[in-house]
């Protein structure tokens, strides 16, 4: 059987690297400064370190000889394909992020990007959420995406509000308990 017909494609070989939500042609990232900081961070850590090592060991196992069967050329070129891919992926959100600092909106009494806010159920549960990039979600520290649900719901909203929220189980109010700027460390 010819190898064209047994050959998986390159893609299915990896998981989706950029598994965050894509941009709209000419949308802003928008972006708090310590996720922005840790955007660049992984750009920088891929294509000055893990990269270049990288391509070294590529260019000695191809040295060797027989590249069919040579585990570190095969699989250096798999790692080599995910990081060019991430790199792409990086460069691209970085080059369309707006960064947006909470800490220096001052005093604001509705909620808009980088808010913290704490919203209250009808059952009296409070839960406090950072409205952050979609780079930087974090549910277990309660930071949201802009774009979620639950962020487009309190957007423009001020304390004391109430707001629907819409969910597969049904609608739910969220009493707006106190909005906060501050810094949003990555």
């Amino acid at each position: 059987m010819s190898k064209a017909f047994t050959r998986e494609r390159e893609s299915e070989d990896d998981e989706d690297l950029d598994a965050s939500p894509t941009l709209h042609q000419g949308a802003k990232n928008y972006i708090t400064p310590g996720g922005y900081r840790r955007l660049l961070e992984e750009f920088d850590q891929l294509w000055k370190e893990e990269r270049p090592v990288l391509v070294k060991t590529i260019t000695w196992a191809a040295s060797n000889g027989d590249r069919s069967e040579n585990g570190d050329y095969i699989y250096g070129k798999k790692r080599l394909r995910e990081i060019d891919r991430r790199i792409r992926f990086l460069s691209k959100r970085i080059e369309h992020s707006e960064v947006i600092d909470p800490a220096q909106r001052g005093d604001c009494d509705q909620v808009f990007f980088g808010a913290t806010v704490t919203v209250s159920n009808p059952r009296g549960e409070e839960k406090t959420y950072s409205i952050v990039g979609m780079d930087e979600v974090d549910l277990d520290r309660g930071r949201i995406s802009w774009i979620s649900p639950l962020a487009m719901a309190l957007l423009k909203a001020r304390e004391g509000d109430v707001v629907m929220l819409r969910t597969p189980g049904g609608a739910e109010e969220l009493g707006i308990v106190e909005i906060r700027y501050e810094a949003i460390e990555a």
